[in-house]
């Protein structure tokens, strides 16, 4: 079967990839992916939203960001993987667990990635043109049953600390989660002696792991509090707020 790479130079396009989708006509119903390992299956629609058709390529991969469809080592197999979507219509995606050894203990991550590349523009005879292909790229957490509480209880389960930063200026947060579950951030925020710092970039801790998430120009903090958009299995905001460990 002919990969999108192999699509684009048949048609004589040149691709710039985009892993937001901001632009994409191609639109995901979903910014997350929650797979129960007691399921055969799950669905992921999506819809071409523009007055055109594209060609559509879906693949997994394990957070490598490079991956191609013909190297990614992600356990997922993704029906159908190359299609053409016409104008105003859907498409559902049917994501099956391939097999092999994950851990059962606590989720495991990868990512779905949706390229969209719309029709080729008309232009004049022996004219140069540049086509845009966009990517977009979601989680799916691989949940296995049984794990102990529950996914919208772990971020108040968190330690906060602050440490030094890695650039070597300012201060970030280490994170130590203990739960079984990924938890993500839209935003988090630390407000200490008056003053409020802020990453609006969001972040991800590992299950049973730490992670490490910038704040912006924070320095000299000691004790504080954070506050912290978390983000559940349909997209939505959890705010919470946490001290400071010392």
């Amino acid at each position: 079967m002919k990969t999108i790479s192999t699509w684009l130079t048949a048609l004589g396009m040149a691709a710039m990839f985009s892993t937001t989708g901001a632009d994409a006509s191609v639109v995901i119903g979903a910014t997350r992916v929650v797979y129960p390992m007691d399921q055969r299956e799950v669905t992921v629609k999506l819809t071409n939203d523009s007055a055109n058709p594209s060609l559509v390529q879906v693949w997994m991969d394990d957070g490598n960001a490079d991956a191609t469809p013909a190297d990614s080592k992600a356990p997922f197999v993704i029906t159908p993987p190359i299609f053409r979507m016409d104008a105003g219509k859907s498409q559902t995606l049917r994501v099956m667990f391939g097999g092999g050894a994950l851990p059962q203990d606590r989720e495991s991550v990868f990512w779905l990635n949706v390229l969209d590349v719309p029709p080729k523009a008309d232009a004049q005879p022996g004219a140069n043109t540049l086509q845009f292909a966009y990517r977009t790229r979601i989680k799916l957490f691989a949940r296995p049953t049984k794990l102990p509480g529950s996914p919208d209880d772990a971020p108040g389960q968190l330690v906060w600390k602050v440490v030094p930063a890695a650039h070597g200026e300012g201060q970030a947060l280490a994170v130590s989660n203990p739960t079984p579950y990924y938890v993500s951030f839209s935003e988090i925020s630390v407000s200490a002696d008056g003053r409020r710092y802020v990453n609006d970039q969001g972040g991800m801790v590992p299950p049973k792991g730490q992670g490490v998430i910038d704040i912006p120009k924070m320095a000299g903090v000691h004790a504080g509090k954070v506050h912290f958009t978390a983000i559940n299995d349909f997209g939505g905001g959890m705010e919470g707020d946490a001290s400071l460990a010392p």
